[in-house]
Parts: structure tokens; sequence; C-alpha cells
């Protein structure tokens, strides 16, 4: 594939993406405002419904690398699209019809989540195949960029159409997203890989990406780093909402608002991580978006009124910024520096690890904002956010300008060792 073509491969599968992230956007708003304010759901109610969104990272999350690897990664990747379509378009029918209920919303996110896993997977790992090593950072530099700016513009949008048409009819706007998205990626050219004529056990195959991850002394902590950051993402996605429309009194176009705000600090983060580690050094760099989230996480829930508004706006942008620079940079490395024949389920593993966190972050936030209010387990998880900086400072990434510093140094003692040797 000349360079040329390469290229035209690469925007068309943004522009794919770009599409249903806008919808997702809007869904994202969508989603739990119907829950909010057309079902009348419970806190716990809340967190099992943000729970759903992501818990098939923890059921198919480690095989997912193995499934993507066997299978065509177009198909994958058109067949994830169009079964989020169609979940997200039974729940109009369903209130149309008068049965619309909190159960067929979990239902209908736990179908999302999976198809969204595969789908997930698949782009990580299609992208190295169409895009220069030298390229990488700044193409997951811009493809972070472009889901700020959905993140931004999609909730805005959510709420304006909530408010305008209603939580439900909006989903149709996620729904239509998918489509697109689909036929997009039906264009792309089939990736024709050489598959072995019998493949080792299922088990195997899991071993392997997790052992190469879980003991990898650079990119395991940055595994543990995200996790952190995802349980108590997992807490935000559960409680934003609702500390919004219950304890802020906000209306659904100031919720809409608010929520986009992340796609200013995450888009911020996008832009400039390339100058971010460039100047301190992939490995510096992570340690000071870890500890540039946990100051974005306690400045969240504080004030009331307009303060509190704006509290959680720059709150909101902060922990975004920071978490933004801390997965261009961890997610470029593990595609740099994976071997080919093991990208897909070091994707796979990491996910499994890192986005597991967030179903298990939402349920716990769910339980404990029932007893002790929105605000305060938001204060609680954002204690929790510590721990992302901590646990690279207690690695040997600490010791480290740059991530591929490691692997500079280990090739050199494996040269030595040979001349030894010799």
């Amino acid at each position: 594939m000349g360079v040329g073509q390469r290229a035209g491969v690469f925007w068309r599968w943004w522009t794919a993406g770009t599409a249903s992230s806008v919808g997702s956007a809007v869904g994202a708003v969508a989603l739990p405002l119907t829950a909010l304010t057309v079902l009348d759901a419970s806190p716990f109610e809340m967190g099992l419904v943000a729970a759903a969104s992501y818990v098939a990272w923890l059921v198919i999350g480690l095989p997912a690398g193995v499934i993507v690897q066997r299978l065509p990664l177009r198909g994958a990747q058109v067949g994830a699209d169009l079964a989020r379509a169609v979940a997200v378009a039974s729940i109009p029918l369903a209130w149309w019809s008068g049965r619309l209920t909190v159960a067929h919303l979990i239902v209908t996110a736990l179908v999302i989540s999976f198809a969204t896993v595969l789908s997930d997977v698949a782009n990580a790992t299609f992208l190295p195949s169409i895009v220069d090593r030298e390229q990488l950072q700044s193409r997951n530099s811009l493809t972070s960029a472009t889901h700020a700016a959905t993140q931004l513009s999609g909730p805005s949008l959510g709420g304006l159409a909530v408010q305008a048409l209603g939580a439900v009819p909006t989903l149709l706007v996620d729904a239509a997203s998918y489509l697109v998205s689909a036929a997009l990626l039906r264009s792309l050219p089939a990736r024709r890989a050489a598959a072995p004529d019998r493949w080792p056990p299922l088990g195997k195959l899991i071993r392997e990406g997790w052992r190469f991850v879980a003991y990898h002394p650079v990119m395991g902590p940055g595994m543990w780093a995200a996790t952190a950051v995802n349980f108590v993402c997992g807490a935000q996605f559960a409680l934003y909402p609702l500390y919004l429309v219950r304890e802020l009194d906000a209306p659904p176009g100031l919720v809409g608002a608010l929520l986009a705000v992340e796609g200013v600090g995450s888009l911020v983060g996008a832009a400039l991580t390339p100058r971010i580690t460039a100047r301190l050094g992939t490995a510096r760099a992570l340690i000071a978006a870890g500890a540039v989230s946990v100051g974005g996480a306690f400045l969240v829930p504080w004030g009331s009124g307009w303060p509190a508004y704006a509290a959680f706006a720059v709150g909101n942008v902060v922990f975004a910024g920071g978490v933004v620079v801390l997965s261009v940079t961890t997610r470029t490395y593990r595609q740099i520096a994976s071997p080919p024949d093991l990208l897909s389920r070091v994707m796979a593993t990491v996910r499994f690890v890192s986005w597991g966190a967030i179903p298990i972050g939402g349920l716990t936030a769910g339980a404990l904002a029932g007893a002790v209010g929105a605000r305060t387990t938001l204060l609680a998880f954002a204690g929790a956010a510590v721990c992302a900086p901590a646990v690279l400072l207690l690695s040997p990434v600490r010791h480290l300008r740059d991530l591929t510093d490691h692997d500079r140094a280990a090739a050199g003692y494996d040269r030595s060792r040979v001349a030894a040797d010799r």
C-alpha cells in the first residue's frame, strides 16, 4: 500500500471514528437523563447503568485480543457498529410502546459494552498497520484530540437536544452515528493476515499477552496507573449527572454544557501531549499527568450555586487533561514496544484491567452515594486517584526520562551479555 493510499485509509478510518464518537457523546448525556427524568432512577440504578456500559471489559476483555486476532478487522469493526445501532434504537421503540424500563437501559448498555470492547481492540490494532512508527504519537494525539472535540461538542448538543426533543428521541442520533461509521468502515480494505493451520489454545494465547504486560517493568506500572484513573472515572460517569441534577439543581442544557467541558481538558491535553513529552520526556510526563489529574478530581465537588458550577467545570478540565496525556503516552508506547503478533492481546490485556475498573468504580460509587451523597463520594474517589502517580513513582518509571529509555537499556544489556559470552 502506497503512502497516498495509507493516508486515505487512515482518514476514512478517522472519519468513521469521529462520526460514532459524536453520536456516543450525545448518547452519553441522553441515556443517563433518560434514566433520571423518564424513569426516575435511584442512585444505585444509575450506578448499574454506568457499570453496564463497561462491564464487558471484565467479561471478555482478556479473550477479546485473541478474538480480534482471529477475525477480519474490518468485519469486527462493522459488526460492532451495527450491533450498537440496533441496541440504541431499541430504547425509543420501547418508550413509544410504553414498555421502557431501567432494566431495558441496563441490557442496552451491556450490548453496547460488549460491542465496544471488540471495536476498540480492533481499532487499536488496526492503527499501527496504516501508520508509520514515527507517526504513531502524532496520530494517537490526533485521535485523542478528535475524541476530545466530540466530547466537547457532543454533550452540549445532547443537552440542547434533550431540552428540545426529550431524552429518548435524542438517542436516535447515537444510533444513526453508528450506521454512518459502519458504512465508512465497510469501505476500508480488508486486512488479510496469515493464519496458522491450527491456533494455539485460547488460554495459552491469553496468558502470553498477560505475562508480557504484567511483568513488563514499564508497561505494567502504566497499566496500573491507568486502572486507578479509570476507577475514578467510573465513579464520575455514574455520579456526575446525579450530582448536577439532584444536588446542584442544574437544568438539562447546563448539564450537557458542564459535562462537555471534559472535552476542553481532553482537547488541550491531546494537543499539548507531543510538546509536554518532548520537553519533560514521556516517563516524567506520565508522573506529572497523574499528579495533575488528582488536583482536578479534588476540585470537582466543591462549592454551591454558580461557584460549584465553576469548580466542577475547572476540575473536570484539569482532570481530563491529565488523563489524556497519560492515555496517549502509554498507548503509543504499547504500540511501539509490543511485538506485532502480541499487539492485539497486549491492548486487550491492558483494557481488561484498566477499563474493567470503570464498572467497579461505578457500582461502588452508586452504592456509596446512596448512603453519604454524591459530593462526599466524589471526594472519596478523588483520594483514590492518588494511586495513579504513586504507582509510577514506586516503579522503574521514576528513573527514566523517556519510556523507551528502558528498551534501549535492555537492548544494550543483552548486547553486552552476548559480547561477554563470546
